[in-house]
Parts: structure tokens; C-alpha cells; sequence
């Protein structure tokens, strides 16, 4: 259903928007900085040309007097008003009061109610500094932000396994992420920076060149900065879509700039079997990788062939076993739920027969729907009721011993849901927590990276991009370069000449 949502009197309208597009992924948006009475809102938000286009109509009003959410549609008009509160902001109670009025109207409920950021754990470690107890915190997430128990529940059990991590990690520590942007086909969910590597055949080889150059530079700026580098991620893409040589070219200058034995840990994505032989298997261990993902998404062969994957799910099994038998002894292994064709019964057998494997690691996503991917562009978005009884089916992985370590959020999940990181004891990935929980400082080498600085005595956060595409990184790799030059500036110190090229 298309909606226009009218919004008046807010500075800002993002958290309401936000908050209807839970409900309304097919929005519009009206907003006013003016304050008409709630009586006229309806009236007024109708008379707006946009509203002819629209199936129904929410409008949202900060009054001089009270607060207004009301939704009309072809089945009539509902009309929630309340008093202001001391303490509280008219952003955040309106968002309570349509938040209320649209489960009601939807007969729905999201369950982080209304907590909109993409990191709900940081909450939980916020709310511990200020003294809280667990009883205090689970009763902010569902009495406050009218999130659901379990919801609380699972937050609270990741900030537990995640807190001892946090409490050994040194203030000046860092990451680095070296991004491949290649596949050997695009999945139709996907988004990300990502470039069929047949069709582009011809910018791998130089992009790995350069990809070089800047891993050696900017390891040469941690050094230069006095920051300890605790955890390399080799992410894609997929890294295995390159071949053999080109993965030794790379993992080598990773080797010989980075004394590997300080890391507490260094990830490659293995990612996808149609493209990860036993050879890159080899490669990935003796070149010192300590951790690998691989992942099926799926084991079923209907859902694979339906988001575009050339392999079988027997395929995936032969990849894990061979990745065992090599020597692999640390792997994640990522689901997703939601997927076209799937079902709960088929998500089901899925997470038990990755559970069956018994991979460290198995992280469970919920299916996302951004713009730039196939389902969204060819208009090929099924109804997904079924994904909340997906995610609800990670039950079995508690009952198999897996602790959640690191979640996040994103704009556009399905159901308002959430991507969550499961581990062994032991074994949670720690480049996950650091990054998603902005502990400390991300160095990003390669196309659509971002270096996200982070204060090592503060919570001050400066980004720093690199160009989006293989060609683009290729062609202005020297501006790349130019523009890291900022570290210094952000560090408060100068930088060797030679460190920034």
C-alpha cells in the first residue's frame, strides 16, 4: 500500500519516517516546520497533491498543545493524541504514538519497537556505564522503546559475550579491511560495490596492483601513528573470485608488511564454492589466515538457483569439507532468512544442517532490500511474512551450544529484524564486534572502502572514502591516497611523507 505521511512541526523528520517505513515500505513524505492545530491536519495533508497518488494518508503534528498521529485509509480514520512529558522529546513521543497507532492499524508488531538505530547492543553497554542493572536495562528496551522481551533478551546476551572483548581491547588498537569488489555473479539480493568478474576481467590484475600499494601504505600509517593493528578482514565481493596467483600476490604483501603473529586475527571471506577450489583453500591457510567464511546462504537448490547462485548446495559441503581437511580449524558460515522460494521449514533444515556441520561461527541474516539490488530494481519483492518464524528458528542454535556475539540493523530489513552473529565459545569473530560496535579505528584498503577513524581516548568518528568502483579506484588511486593524508590531521600529528605516497 503507497502512503503519504504529512509531517508538522518537527525540526527533523527522520526517526518518523523511519518508523513508518516498518509499516510502509511504499512512502511518501510531506513535512512542515509550522504547527496547525490536529483538528486541521487530516483536512490540510489531503488537500496536498501528492495525497491522490497514495492509498491512504498518515499524518504526524506537533501541536501547541498536544501530540497527533492519524492514519486515514479506505476503512476510515484513526486518531491517536497525547500530552507531552518532561524529559522527552516530541520526535521520540510522537514516534511512540504512531508507532502504537500503526500496530493497531496493521495488526503488526515490529519488534524493536522503536529503536531505529542500527546498533541496539551499544544500548545495553551504555545503559551498564550508567549503573544499570540487567532488570533496568531489559525494562528500557521494552517499557521505553516498546521492543519486545526477546528482543531485550537477545541484546543483552550479545553485550555479555561481547564485554570481555571490549574490556581487554587497547585504547590505540585498530582494524584493516582490504576489500575485493569481484564476484563470479551477482545475487539478486545483493547491493554491495560487487563486479561479475568475467565481464571485468581486465580490471582485476591492475586493481590488485594498486589494491597492494595502498595495503603497504597504510599499514606503513599505522605504524607511523603509533597504533597496534589487531585484526585484517579480507571482505568482498568475493576475495576467492580472484585466481590462486593473485590471491598469493595479495595475502604475500599482507604477509610481509604485517608481522602476523601479533594479530589476534585475520579473516578471508572464502565465500562462494563455484569459485573456492582446494588450491585457494591452501593458499588462504598457508599465507596465514586464521579464520574463514563460507557461505551458503541457502542449502537448498531451489533458493540458490532463484538469487542467481551457479552452484549446488552439495557443492557447499564438498567446500567445507575440503576447507577441514586442509587445515581450516576457525569457520563462520552465514544463512540468510527471507530468501526468494524459501520457506520456514526450508530456512529450518538449513540452520540445522549448517548447525550439523559445525562450523565456530554461523551468522544468521535477515534478507535486506536495497535499492540497488536485482529484487528491488526487476520489482521482484515477494510478500515475506514468513521471515519473523524464520529468525525465530535460531532457538536451535542455543540448543546446539552457539552464544550470539555481534547484531545489527539495517534500513530496509524485512519485518524491522535483525543480522546476528552466532559463536562457539571461544571463537567470536572479532573484527565483527569491533567494527560494529565503532570501538576503535577501521582502515579500509581498496574500491567502496571507508576508513572510519575513531578517537582512541574519544567518540569522535571522521570517514575517509576511497572510490566506489574497481575502474574509478584504478584511475584516481593517487587522490586515494592524497586524501588519507587527513589521518594525521585527525591523529594530531604529521605524518612521514613516505607513509601517504
Amino acid at each position: 500500500m503507497s502512503m503519504l505521511l504529512s509531517v508538522s512541526g518537527l525540526p527533523s523528520v527522520y526517526e518518523i519516517e523511519h518508523i513508518t517505513r516498518m509499516f510502509y515500505r511504499d512512502l511518501m513524505l510531506r513535512a512542515e516546520c509550522v504547527r496547525p492545530r490536529p483538528g486541521d491536519l487530516l483536512t490540510a495533508a489531503t488537500r496536498h497533491k501528492e495525497a491522490v497518488r497514495c492509498d491512504g494518508l498518515i499524518a504526524v503534528c506537533a501541536g501547541r498543545f498536544h501530540l497527533m498521529a492519524a492514519l486515514r485509509t479506505a476503512e476510515g480514520v484513526r486518531v491517536f493524541r497525547d500530552h507531552r512529558v518532561p524529559g522527552e522529546t516530541d520526535e521520540f513521543l510522537l514516534c511512540k504514538l504512531l508507532y502504537r497507532l500503526l500496530c493497531e492499524a496493521t495488526n503488526t508488531r515490529p519488534p524493536w519497537g522503536v529503536l531505529t538505530g542500527v546498533r541496539p547492543v551499544r544500548l545495553v553497554h551504555e545503559l551498564w556505564k550508567k549503573g544499570c542493572d540487567d532488570a533496568a536495562v531489559e525494562a528500557y528496551f521494552t517499557d521505553r522503546c516498546l521492543a519486545t522481551s526477546q528482543k531485550a533478551q537477545l541484546a543483552l546476551s550479545t553485550a555479555k559475550v561481547q564485554q570481555p572483548i571490549i574490556d581487554r581491547l587497547e585504547p590505540r588498537s585498530c582494524s584493516l579491511y582490504i576489500g575485493i569488489p569481484f564476484c563470479p555473479s551477482r545475487c539478486s539480493y545483493c547491493s554491495f560495490v560487487s563486479r561479475t568478474i568475467g565481464r571485468e576481467q581486465a580490471l582485476v590484475q591492475p586493481y590488485i596492483d594498486k589494491l597492494c600499494v595502498e595495503v603497504a601504505q597504510t599499514v606503513a600509517l599505522i605504524h607511523s601513528l603509533g597504533l597496534r593493528l589487531c585484526t585484517v578482514y579480507i571482505g568482498g565481493g568475493t576475495p576467492t573470485a580472484i585466481s590462486a596467483d593473485q590471491l598469493r600476490q595479495l595475502m604475500g604483501t599482507v604477509r610481509r608488511e604485517i608481522d602476523l603473529n601479533t594479530l589476534e586475527e585475520y579473516t578471508v571471506e572464502a565465500g562462494r564454492p563455484d569459485c573456492t577450489d582446494e588450491e585457494k583453500l591452501s593458499v588462504l591457510l598457508e599465507y596465514g589466515a586464521t579464520r574463514i567464511s563460507i557461505n551458503p546462504q541457502t542449502f537448498s537448490d531451489e533458493v540458490l538457483a532463484a538469487i542467481g547462485r551457479k552452484h549446488t548446495a552439495q557443492d557447499i559441503l564438498d567446500c567445507y569439507a575440503a576447507a577441514r581437511r586442509i587445515g581450516h580449524k576457525n569457520i563462520n558460515m552465514d544463512l540468510i532468512a527471507g530468501l526468494p522460494k524459501d520457506t520456514v521449514a526450508g530456512f529450518e533444515r538449513s540452520l540445522r544442517q549448517a548447525i550439523a556441520l559445525g562450523p565456530e561461527n554461523i551468522t544468521v541474516h535477515t534478507l535486506t532490500l536495497k535499492r540497488a539490488s536485482n529484487l528491488v530494481i526487476d520489482h521482484a519483492q515477494d510478500e515475506y511474512e514468513d521471515v519473523a518464524a524464520m529468525v525465530a528458528k535460531n532457538e536451535l542454535l542455543g540448543q546446539a551450544g552457539y552464544l550470539p556475539y555481534y547484531l545489527y540493523r539495517q534500513k530496509g530489513t524485512l519485518q524491522n529484524l535483525e543480522n546476528t552473529g552466532f559463536t562457539k565459545p571461544g571463537f567470536a569473530g572479532l573484527y565483527n564486534i569491533y567494527i560494529m560496535e565503532e570501538l576503535h579505528t577501521i582502515f579500509s584498503a581498496g574500491a567502496g572502502g571507508s576508513t572510519k577513524l575513531k578517537q582512541p581516548f574519544g567518540n569522535a568518528i571522521e570517514r575517509i572514502f576511497n572510490y566506489k568502483y574497481p575502474a574509478e579506484y584504478i584511475a584516481g588511486f593517487d587522490t586515494i591516497l592524497d586524501r588519507k593524508k587527513r589521518i594525521g590531521e585527525f591523529y594530531g600529528c604529521d605524518l612521514d611523507p613516505q607513509t601517504t605516497g
